[in-house]
């Protein structure tokens, strides 16, 4: 008689994870050695024969006992290491031990919510969290409202705090922002955002059958006010409006409270896209920089950016709660109407997914654990590595610096490259594994782009990878 598998829940679930997560752990480490580097050597063709040759038979007729060490070992020796110093291509930052370790429990005890019954204290935990970062984003009166929240028994209040819905991450998020903006000015309302904005937005638009975006220029990298102005002085609106603080290219800010201005003059709906530029809110040194982002009515939040958790951690914070009713969706089996008047939560307006994992729990516990001081402290130090990399690239006579970074992106490029020299030194050190780093293609001239999230990157780190440029780029 075959034994059935251990759960990782209930009361056996600790007693049977704790030799499984050596196995992991060791995995992890032999994984890590393997790989040398920030990335695994030899190119796509490699890699994908590194991972055949360790799978073999994906569903064979008999099971593998070793299969958790073997798999967990090639998915780490082929796999992108953003805790290297040397991976600096993305957005992708480096998640904390602590984060990760909520993320188990989440993981081990499974809650899913669409439903009270099934996330009764998960549930709660996402409202106190939303609702407490929506007021880091609005701030003011609304922003301490939100929090002040507490345990006491929750009550309808003649005013709403903002809030926020956890996402999967900026796409989902400004797809849902355009959703809102749809319901509650019609679906002849019209996107204009600038040319520096994510790809996600009138991807965003074209889903959702809106007319096609406008687009304004941003002849520095950021939104042109003028040119917004020209823009919702000449179309027809309704208009929503969308800025972007912190480019994927080049992590720069528009300038909001211009932007927000115009909003206000033109009546026009204003989301602004703070992927990557929103962990700014949690440092008293820099979050200045996002002055008039609390002018918004949704805001584009991912913590697996600036916040350091492993992905998914995406939010979209809402400023008037009251227009998230038109996500309202009934399912008798989980939000049915005699349960609701009855007192049982209803979750199925917070969110286009049915089944939805407690990313809550690794956010509150960082945010529990480290507090806004310990966060920002995790900002600025990734935003002075940035400075001091800038630095180390315009003392150099063989580099060219883009600018000073704004958050924690740094464009440069060897002096006299031509664009294919550059994207060929890109790819050398992708494909010998030795340095992860991204491109950007800015008036015109292609650029390395080394995008710092990673807190324990030290000066001696920042040397060695443009050594690694310099010693690579085609004479």
């Amino acid at each position: 008689m075959s034994t059935l598998p251990s759960l990782a829940s209930g009361p056996e679930g600790p007693h049977a994870l704790r030799p499984l997560l050596d196995t992991v752990l060791d995995a992890l480490g032999e994984g890590a050695r393997a790989r040398r580097g920030p990335l695994p050597s030899g190119g796509p063709d490699a890699v994908a024969g590194r991972m055949r040759a360790a799978i073999g038979d994906v569903l064979p007729d008999e099971g593998d006992p070793n299969a958790l060490h073997t798999l967990v070992r090639v998915l780490t020796e082929t796999a992108a290491d953003p805790a290297d110093p040397l991976c600096t291509a993305h957005l992708h930052c480096p998640p904390l031990a602590l984060a990760t370790a909520a993320d188990l429990a989440a993981s081990a005890l499974n809650p899913s919510l669409d439903s009270w019954d099934q996330a009764p204290g998960a549930s709660e935990l996402e409202v106190l969290v939303t609702e407490a970062l929506a007021g880091e984003v609005f701030g003011g009166e609304e922003g301490e409202q939100a929090r002040r929240v507490t345990l006491a028994p929750r009550a309808t209040p003649p005013h709403r705090p903002p809030t926020a819905l956890i996402t999967t991450g900026g796409t989902e998020s400004n797809q849902l922002a355009l959703l809102l903006a749809r319901e509650a000015h019609g679906a002849g309302v019209r996107l204009v955002h600038g040319a520096n904005g994510h790809h996600s937005l009138p991807r965003a638009a074209w889903l959702l059958g809106l007319p096609d975006p406008v687009v304004v220029p941003a002849p520095a990298g950021v939104l042109d006010p003028a040119a917004l102005d020209e823009a919702l002085t000449q179309l027809p609106g309704p208009h929503l409006v969308a800025a972007t603080a912190g480019t994927t290219d080049a992590g720069l800010i528009d300038r909001l409270p211009e932007i927000a201005a115009l909003c206000a003059a033109h009546g026009a709906r204003l989301h602004v896209d703070a992927a990557y530029g929103g962990g700014l809110l949690f440092s008293d040194r820099y979050r200045g920089r996002l002055a008039g982002l609390d002018a918004a009515d949704t805001v584009t939040l991912d913590l697996h950016k600036l916040g350091w958790q492993p992905v998914a951690a995406g939010l979209l914070a809402v400023r008037d709660p009251g227009g998230l009713a038109v996500l309202h969706h009934r399912a008798d089996y989980l939000n049915a109407d005699d349960d609701v008047e009855a007192g049982l939560p209803d979750l199925l307006g917070r969110s286009l997914r049915t089944s939805r994992r407690p990313d809550v729990l690794k956010i509150a516990v960082t945010l529990k654990a480290l507090g806004r001081s310990g966060l920002g402290r995790l900002v600025e130090q990734v935003c002075a590595r940035a400075l001091e990399f800038a630095h180390l690239v315009h003392g150099h006579p063989g580099f060219e610096l883009y600018d000073q970074p704004t958050i924690s992106t740094v464009l440069f490029r060897p002096a006299h490259a031509t664009d294919d020299a550059v994207a060929a030194v890109r790819r050398t050190l992708l494909t010998d594994g030795r340095a992860v780093l991204g491109r950007a293609r800015i008036d015109g001239r292609l650029w390395l782009k080394a995008t710092l999230l990673n807190p324990h990157t030290r000066p001696d780190d920042l040397a060695a990878l443009l050594k690694l440029v310099e010693g690579n780029t085609p004479g």
